[in-house]
């Protein structure tokens, strides 16, 4: 059993050194603390740790949906050129031990339990009752001052102008979207959400953005400039990824591109120690234009070496990312993953289990929806599963969501009877469940095993459910 024990330094100062249990129970406490509209007390740990935020380069990823999915492809281009990456993702599923990864690698529990402690320490020693987010940032940093990361991605798990990330100044940032997080949010409030997310951009900041609204990317590139940033021209194209990927992360894709892209051409050449790959084998470094024929040499070179291309990249590249969005096809019948939480993201998702149908024709399908209180339920979600259950055959089983995430705001359960009473009428065929498990059993045997498919989606909380009742604890 896990105990605190308490060690004297040499100064006489007495420190408490934490268990896993008792890091994660802290952790768990220390999310009731009353955020601040400054960022006052990240900034005086960040200090008491001797500024572990300087200690790399920042890209921050802010905006409503796809931040975690920009996050995992643009570390995966920047690893590619030879650099160092960290990644600070924002929630986790099952542990804490998710939110921190190195060259795509997650922390070890060791070593997350050894600097939790270093940062819970030195907020009890400088009287900072600091919430939990502030103590998981300033962890992320430490982390990657200890690995001796060169660049670090952070995602902007809310707002922008006073996330603790943000004491960080961002080389490159990127906000993937605004969107609605709940079914009341009004334009007033779209554009606030907007304002505080332009607030990762400093001086010299290069900002891009997947967003499709030209309101919206009018107020940032203004909002930007206002703060000294360089505004990057926004996402048009979608990267071609091995369909049916293409459709749902393609976006995320180009974003990752745009923003890995902007830090190798802009920063690179500012780092005398950065390891790098060379012009040629760089996916992302411009090749400069030979003038003239090339040698004979230089043509038994090239197709001796043939240069890597950002074509071959995605054409290899993963696009699941474990715990949040995974197909797992290894199941008995397929089941399909998705924390959409909010209606942008749920048209993406309901296109996603089309593509995958055009596929490969699916024997049978069932949707398990497992949402918060004013997150999905309005006329446009109702219209949104009567024109798609009308195009593909299935079944929905609405049900609660049970136990809600540390950190994560899906406290209280959408009203699963109303819910179903209002499917039914609209002729949807639905399901109302008493919990998670009654609705996986039924959806399971109401498909085929080897053909059938599966889809939990609504919110953090009920992929977490689904985890949990497969008995993973952690990834």
């Amino acid at each position: 059993m896990e105990t605190t024990a308490t060690v004297r330094r040499q100064d006489g100062i007495s420190l408490k050194q934490r268990g896993y249990a008792d890091v994660v129970e802290y952790l768990d406490s220390h999310w009731s603390v009353a955020r601040q509209d400054s960022l006052d007390r990240v900034k005086a740990l960040d200090q008491a740790l001797q500024h572990p935020s300087k200690a790399f380069q920042a890209i921050l990823v802010a905006g409503s949906n796809g931040k975690s999915l920009t996050i995992n492809f643009a570390a995966k281009l920047l690893s590619s050129e030879g650099l160092k990456v960290g990644a600070y993702y924002s929630p986790h599923i099952l542990t804490y031990q998710e939110r921190f990864s190195l060259n795509q690698t997650t922390i070890s529990q060791k070593v997350f339990t050894d600097i939790a402690n270093e940062v819970i320490n030195a907020a009890e020693q400088t009287s900072l009752n600091a919430h939990t987010s502030e103590l998981l940032a300033v962890m992320a940093f430490c982390y990657f001052k200890q690995e001796k990361v060169e660049v670090a991605l952070l995602e902007v798990d809310h707002g922008g102008l006073y996330n603790p990330v943000n004491i960080c100044n961002a080389t490159v940032a990127t906000i993937t979207r605004i969107a609605e997080p709940t079914v009341h949010t009004t334009q007033a409030e779209l554009d606030e959400m907007t304002r505080q997310a332009v607030g990762i951009v400093k001086k010299g900041t290069f900002l891009a953005s997947g967003d499709q609204s030209k309101a919206t990317l009018h107020l940032m590139e203004e909002l930007a400039q206002k703060n000294g940033g360089n505004w990057l021209m926004p996402i048009r194209k979608i990267v071609a990824l091995n369909y049916p990927f293409e459709q749902l992360h393609g976006r995320c894709a180009a974003l990752a591109e745009r923003i890995a892209t902007s830090f190798i051409e802009h920063f690179m050449p500012q780092k005398k120690n950065a390891s790098a790959l060379t012009e040629t084998d760089s996916l992302l470094v411009k090749q400069k234009i030979q003038r003239g024929r090339p040698t004979i040499e230089a043509k038994r070179q090239q197709e001796l070496n043939p240069r890597k291309t950002l074509e071959q990249f995605w054409k290899e590249v993963t696009t699941d990312l474990p715990g949040k969005f995974q197909v797992l096809d290894k199941e008995k019948p397929t089941i399909l993953l998705d924390n959409a939480h909010n209606i942008d993201a749920f048209k993406n998702l309901l296109l996603g289990v089309r593509l995958l149908n055009y596929q490969r024709p699916l024997k049978g399908l069932s949707v398990i929806i497992g949402a918060a209180a004013d997150t999905l339920h309005n006329q446009e979600f109702v219209k949104l599963i009567r024109y798609f259950f009308k195009k593909t055959s299935g079944q929905l089983f609405i049900c609660p969501i049970s136990e809600s995430i540390k950190g994560v705001d899906e406290h209280t359960s959408w009203d699963v009877e109303h819910v179903t009473l209002e499917m039914k009428k609209m002729k949807i065929k639905a399901k109302a469940c008493k919990n998670f498990e009654d609705a996986f059993d039924q959806a399971k045997k109401s498909v085929d095993d080897r053909h059938g498919l599966v889809v939990i989606t609504g919110s953090h909380a009920i992929i977490n459910e689904y985890w949990h009742s497969k008995d993973i604890k952690k990834f």
